[in-house]
């Protein structure tokens, strides 16, 4: 029997050791997770009967296995959920599917609304030259935008960093009113110091003309002009965090084995084969050998964990290479000041976003997420409260960061004051602070000789890098799931070349496209 260590109870860690026991294959499978959580940034925080999905994700996913997989662990619901019912809202149903309000091991269908917040005014996400965008500018700056545009389509620049990419894609005018700041705020770095990989992985490039002449007409949009996310997607009744912790009981179910609060810290090898590695547990540290290990811990301390075994060129690499850190600030309060002003009908005609990307120099919020409607579920009394995520991006031991949770919270509803959101502190019930190290690998710094790292981790036959974190690239779930898939089909067929896995999520086209 081969024994197989998995670190990370992640989304590709706990699909890893899954697929691996699915079919009842001759391994023994132990995830070694450093938290006492399961999902990785993927998690559910539950505070007071009130859920908090760390990050925001939404399930969609191009990639038919994936769909397949997710449906497998929790079946899309057969009957209306608690606010459809409510507002009798007509919603996709799965012919058998699981009753929501009667059953947890379910999948709910959610409509998708995200905008910018910019000048105290909603706009579209991603931005586009709609007639409201248009209204809210006013005729001369939208003039501005499209003649900038126009420029930008005709002089293009060579794309050596993400300013010049957005540039390119958005004309310098929009550019520089939704994401020169924003950016920086989210990596504290100007995105002329950003490489373009990141763009070309996350945005899709919108026609602003021909948005803007589909805007005017009565006629369907036509086929050419594209369009950078999905309307509709799927979500766990209680958050993402549930589905990676039924997926983890079921692999436990099969056989496989968690150990939870064990951190890894180093790793053993000769020649090209890793042997063992030391984990600290709750007891002390602890040595546990194997035949093949799946990595999606952080590369820095992957490399970092192997030693003087390193060339020291690609330590310093590994050791340059940069992450962003995260911190949520859960808010439950009475109401909100902004009303709904759109035609989809909310409880309590609450704002209908699930995200909302804050663009205000002024403040240091990123995002707000207002869970009660990812799902009503995730609220405890979603008739008379809402609950809403303040996101952060920062670097862990800087200044917000090393805020007490109740100066944090004191902070938060401060700018949700500030950019009229909420009235006042008086309407705030309850607050919460969730940090998350390492929660977004950047594309700055080292990155661009990251190449030589997976060259020498490719070195040893029975490791493999898997994930976000695992292989220092901004997967959405779906694309760390399928480097575990590829992983399970390597280990299985005894594939050499690992450049499939390392090739996952490389493409250059958006994540949430279909």
């Amino acid at each position: 029997m081969k024994k197989i260590i998995i670190i990370g109870a992640g989304p590709a860690g706990i699909t890893a050791g899954y697929e691996l026991l699915k079919n009842q294959g001759d391994y023994e499978v132990t995830i070694l997770e450093a938290s006492d959580v399961f999902g990785g940034i993927a998690q559910t925080i539950n505070h007071n009967g009130n859920r908090m999905d760390i990050g925001g994700h939404r399930f969609f996913s191009k990639i038919d296995e994936v769909n397949q997989w997710w449906n497998e662990i929790l079946p899309l619901q057969g009957a209306l959920s608690y606010d459809d019912l409510q507002l009798k809202r007509k919603r996709r149903l799965s012919v058998g599917g699981p009753n929501p309000e009667t059953t947890d091991r379910v999948m709910l269908v959610r409509e998708r609304v995200s905008r910018i917040f910019y000048t105290n005014k909603f706009f579209d996400y991603p931005i586009s030259m709609s007639l409201q965008t248009i209204k809210n500018l006013g005729f001369w700056q939208t003039v501005k935008a499209g003649m900038s545009y126009i420029k930008a389509t005709i002089f293009k620049k060579k794309e050596t960093s993400l300013e010049n990419f957005y540039i390119n894609r958005f004309g310098k005018v929009l550019y520089s009113m939704f994401f020169e700041d924003y950016t920086t705020k989210i990596w504290g770095r100007h995105p002329k110091e950003i490489s373009a990989d990141w763009g070309a992985q996350r945005v899709k490039g919108i026609s602003i003309v021909a948005v803007l002449k589909n805007a005017l007409s009565k006629k369907k949009p036509q086929a050419e002009v594209e369009t950078s996310l999905i309307n509709e997607f799927v979500y766990p009744k209680y958050g993402p965090g549930q589905l990676w912790e039924t997926a983890a009981q079921d692999f436990i179910k099969m056989g496989g084995r968690i150990i939870t609060n064990a951190k890894v810290k180093t790793l053993e090898s000769s020649g090209n084969h890793i042997n063992a590695l030391i984990y600290e547990g709750k007891s002390g540290d602890c040595r546990i050998e194997g035949d093949v290990f799946i990595s999606s811990m952080p590369i820095k301390d992957l490399i970092a964990g192997m030693g003087t075994v390193v060339p020291n060129a690609i330590q310093k690499i590994a050791l340059r290479l940069p992450y962003r850190d995260f911190v949520t600030v859960g808010l439950l309060v009475t109401k909100l000041a902004k009303e709904n002003g759109t035609k989809i009908k909310t409880i309590n005609n609450i704002i209908p976003d699930c995200w909302i990307y804050v663009q205000d120099p002024k403040v240091r919020l990123g995002r707000i997420q207002i869970f009660n409607n990812w799902s009503p579920y995730m609220v405890k009394d979603p008739d008379n409260t809402v609950w809403v995520g303040l996101e952060y991006f920062c670097q862990e031991n800087d200044a917000f960061w090393n805020m007490s949770e109740s100066e944090a919270i004191a902070f938060a509803t401060e700018e949700l004051i500030q950019i009229g959101i909420i009235s006042d502190k008086l309407v705030v019930l309850d607050g919460y602070r969730k940090q998350v190290q390492k929660a977004y690998p950047a594309y700055f710094d080292s990155y661009n000789q990251i190449g030589e790292v997976q060259t020498y981790l490719n070195g040893f036959l029975n490791l493999y890098c898997i994930g976000r974190n695992g292989q220092h690239r901004y997967n959405n779930m779906d694309h760390s799931m399928v480097t575990a898939f590829e992983a399970v089909r390597h280990i299985q067929k005894n594939i050499v070349d690992k450049s499939d896995i390392w090739n996952v999520n490389t493409e250059k086209a958006y994540h949430e496209e279909k």
